[in-house]
């Protein structure tokens, strides 16, 4: 398995893994944010978005946010952030998830960062449990809102 960038041919391709992995956490294809999954172009244009691949297969993606990105919504100046951890429902437990939030991680540590925070609906247990694995503990100060039904639940990590 290899980390790297996502190349401009890949992104119909990783907007609609990333549409297929929260399929189960959205209101189906009317749900205003489904498109905003598929958006990976804005997402590599506003942060860095990277792909986990096994040759020609695209297993995952992630959207780290470096510092001064307006993708960025709960870490703090000291903190790296990364959003929409996605992994291909028939590649899970291939270790992609892990792989992508691990590379996140030196990409914040390369920017000076000294911890991470990331937010998760509640519902994303498999997520969750790779979080947990890699030292991450729930901060429930930080928990917040985006839109009126949509809670999310912050997870924190210092390096």
């Amino acid at each position: 398995m290899l980390v790297r960038r996502a190349t401009p041919a890949e992104l119909e391709r990783v907007g609609a893994l990333t549409v297929r992995a929260y399929a189960a956490f959205t209101l189906g294809p009317a749900d205003p944010y489904v498109e905003r999954l598929r958006d990976a172009a804005s997402r590599d244009a506003g942060a860095e978005l990277w792909v986990a691949v096994d040759g020609d297969r695209l297993l995952g993606n992630v959207t780290y946010c470096p510092p001064g990105s307006a993708y960025r919504e709960v870490s703090r100046p000291h903190e790296g952030e990364f959003r929409m951890l996605a992994v291909d429902p028939d590649a899970r437990g291939a270790g992609a998830g892990t792989a992508l939030a691990t590379h996140c991680e030196e990409r914040a540590r390369e920017h000076g960062a000294v911890g991470m925070a990331i937010s998760s609906l509640a519902e994303m247990t498999d997520a969750h449990r790779i979080y947990g694995r890699l030292g991450y503990a729930r901060d429930p100060g930080r928990d917040w809102s985006p839109l009126p039904g949509v809670e999310l639940v912050v997870f924190a990590k210092a390096f």
